[in-house]
Formats: structure tokens, sequence, C-alpha cells
């Protein structure tokens, strides 16, 4: 099936007058529904909301009450436009979104070890391959405190590296 001039035409006309694929594959003839969406995107037609929903309809978020949140928790929020696509368009909508800031405070029983301050060329596989500080500046370098022979890093910096799961879906449901 060629799309000649009359028929991309006729397409157009019925797809402004919001007609389905499947009723212009119909009323075309000797087209499928398929042929009919991939002509539309490659014409770039303008798309229509699907039904059941607006097409700048926003979903709201859920804000816990402020009693339910801690007095360290300061909530805001955030104005972000995202981009979604409805059918061949593509829509920018603002959505608000509630951030908490979060206040770390590290336990007050950890030790922090003392880095020897290795070079990559001076690590062994007993040494603690943590790099600190910035890999572009002079002054990088690795922990270097003796490690475990099951771990590349030392027993403090292991706990940093390898959290349990449960503390990391925590830490994503507070965000």
């Amino acid at each position: 099936m060629n799309w000649t001039d009359e028929r991309v035409e006729k397409l157009k006309r019925l797809w402004a007058e919001g007609l389905s694929a499947s009723q212009i594959a119909a009323q075309l003839g000797g087209v499928s529904r398929n042929a009919v969406i991939g002509k539309v995107h490659r014409l770039n037609l303008p798309g229509r909301a699907k039904a059941g929903g607006s097409a700048t309809s926003t979903r709201a978020v859920k804000r816990p009450a402020p009693s339910a949140r801690p007095a360290n928790y300061p909530a805001r929020s955030v104005t972000r436009t995202v981009t979604r696509t409805v059918g061949a368009t593509a829509l920018k909508e603002e959505i608000d979104i509630a951030a908490e800031e979060i206040e770390f405070v590290p336990p007050s029983n950890v030790v922090v070890p003392i880095s020897r301050k290795l070079a990559l060329t001076d690590l062994t596989e007993r040494t603690c391959k943590w790099p600190m500080g910035d890999p572009l500046k002079d002054d990088f370098h690795f922990c270097g405190v003796d490690a475990s022979e099951a771990s590349p890093y030392c027993g403090y910096h292991a706990r940093l590296a390898y959290q349990p799961v449960a503390d990391r879906r925590k830490a994503a449901v507070r965000v």
C-alpha cells in the first residue's frame, strides 16, 4: 500500500477529527492500525489524550502531616517541570514534589581509623583501598589501613560500602 497525497490528506483530516487509528484504518481501507500509527508519527501529527484521563492532569503528592515529621526534618516543596508523552505528543507540566531535608547525625561510638595515605602503587592485597579526596588533585590517596582477606576495605570503610538492604530502603523512603 502506498501513501498517496490524497490518502495522507484524508489521514490528517480524520486524525484532526479525533478518530482512532483503527477507525482511520477502516475508512482508508487496505491499511492496518499500526500503519496509521506509524504514519501519524512520521508526519509528527499532534497527539491526543488517552481515554479515561486528562492530558494535563497531575497526580497529588502525598505529604506527611507536620505532626508526623520530627522537628529536625524541615519540609520544603519543590516545583519541577517534567516531560511526559501522550501518544505522539510530548507534554510539559509542572509538579510539586515534597522534599525533606535530613540532618545526618553520625553515631558517637564509631572509631575512624587514621589513614596511612597510601598511593595506588603502594597498595597491597591486605590494605584498605578506600579512595580519599579528589583523584585529580595531588593530595589524593587511599586509606591504607589493614583490611581483612575477605574485603578490599578496612572495617570502618566496609561498613560504609556495604550497608544492609533494610537501611538503604529506609533512606530511600525518607527522600
